[in-house]
């Protein structure tokens, strides 16, 4: 299965942008219920501060408080709001604790207010101040506690929650769609590259512009250009050692040729037929090869083939074969991805081959990534085209007459990434037709 990178870059930063929000979402509920609570406790230190200024004591020693607080949900039974002052023999408080009272989990100190929480009645869970004062040098040291129901710190951060998991998931869409613009614009560069690999391609002697690409993308098109160099010096390498070869048959071949003609003029001729026939099997092989020799050399390019095509039955027109036939060109001008050279390679056998066999007409037409030749002659069964392409059968065998022609005009065709089909022809002859994978 193919990956993905630019899945895999989205997915990441999507994950990563919900997971850093998701954690901000946590952190910002616990300020948040901190920042709560220290205001609650600030109140309550204030109501704390207005309770010890009323106390005072009585001529009989008692302590007392005047007036009461004035909030009415120190009145109110269970109201979540409650105040007490404790010391020896002396317990105050509000009417909202009822019977119950405030336990301390530790001794309040005198210096400053101090702040905590406890499990209150009700079963309540508060926040609350306490401290030790004193009224006078002769007066008993007296603890003043003021307490709130947490519940409203609790119910403030659920509230806040709610609202800021709307505004992070909105925010992550945000940032998701940010990073996706990131990806894109980083990912341009190889998007660059592809387009120009494409260009190379059609033309074998492109390369890639290092300026052209940042610098994080400048050695991948450097190793790009060196592989393209090194596999132009291997095609062109391999294409003069084929050359090389070819020309190195000649002399054996032509030495072959002359022994079967006096093997033939001895009265041998079961012997010289014998040899001309491993004669042309060798030439016909050779020819092949050279032919996909020169194809892959010539791998790419922008064709046109209505120039081509033109040349070439300037030269099929001066021909016997040619000369009494009305040739149309009727290919566009818009080019082939195969070089001109190729083309010709393989549009002059297969012209040569329809000149051969038509009684009065050929027709060419075609462009861009298709040509087709048609003509008027005898034609092919649909048994017989389809037996001459199948895999591992020679054109040169597949039909008296078609012969060495078609065979290479295939073998160029396959060495150029094009699908060459046989066909009957409108004409009533055989179409040829070289189809190109855009």
């Amino acid at each position: 299965m193919q990956r993905s990178l630019r899945l895999r870059l989205l997915a990441g930063g999507a994950v990563a942008i919900f997971a850093a929000l998701a954690i901000a979402w946590i952190v910002m509920g616990f300020l948040f219920e901190r920042h709560a609570q220290r205001q609650i406790e600030a109140d309550l230190t204030a109501r704390g501060v207005a309770i010890v200024a009323t106390l005072y004591t009585e001529p009989s020693g008692a302590t007392a408080i005047d007036p009461l607080p004035s909030d009415p949900r120190f009145n109110a039974p269970a109201s979540g709001f409650y105040w007490q002052v404790t010391g020896d023999s002396v317990l105050l408080r509000s009417r909202s604790l009822w019977d119950e009272t405030l336990t301390l989990p530790h001794p309040a100190g005198t210096a400053a207010w101090t702040s905590g929480q406890i499990n209150g009645p009700f079963d309540q869970q508060l926040v609350y101040v306490t401290r030790r004062v004193q009224l006078d040098p002769q007066s008993t040291p007296l603890t003043v506690t003021v307490g709130a129901d947490r519940v409203a710190v609790v119910t403030a951060r659920e509230a806040f929650s709610r609202d800021l998991s709307l505004f992070l998931g909105l925010l992550w869409l945000v940032l998701s769609l940010a990073a996706w613009a990131q990806v894109e614009l980083g990912l341009r560069p190889l998007e660059d590259v592809r387009a120009a690999l494409t260009g190379m391609r059609k033309q074998a002697s492109a390369r890639l512009a290092e300026s052209d690409y940042p610098t994080e993308a400048a050695p991948l098109a450097n190793a790009i250009n060196e592989l393209a160099t090194t596999r132009e010096n291997d095609l062109e390498q391999a294409r003069r050692r084929a050359a090389d070869l070819a020309h190195s048959l000649k002399t054996p071949l032509a030495a072959l040729a002359a022994q079967s003609r006096r093997a033939r003029e001895a009265g041998a001729s079961d012997a010289a037929d014998g040899l001309d026939r491993a004669i042309v099997a060798a030439n016909r092989a050779v020819e092949r090869e050279l032919a996909r020799t020169r194809a892959a050399a010539s791998a790419g390019g922008d064709a046109n083939a209505q120039a081509v095509i033109g040349k070439l039955l300037q030269v099929i027109e001066r021909t016997e074969n040619g000369a009494r036939l009305t040739i149309e060109n009727a290919v566009s001008a818009e080019p082939m991805p195969v070089s001109e050279d190729v083309l010709m390679e393989m549009a002059g056998p297969l012209l040569e081959n329809a000149a051969k066999f038509a009684r009065q007409r050929i027709l060419v037409s075609g462009g861009g990534a298709r040509l087709s030749i048609e003509d008027d002659g005898p034609g092919m069964s649909k048994a017989d085209a389809a037996d001459a392409l199948s895999r591992g059968k020679r054109l040169d065998e597949a039909s008296e007459g078609h012969g060495l022609g078609l065979a290479i005009a295939h073998e160029l065709a396959q060495a150029s990434g094009a699908a060459m089909t046989l066909g009957a022809s409108a004409l009533g002859g055989l179409k040829v037709e070289l189809a190109w994978r855009k």
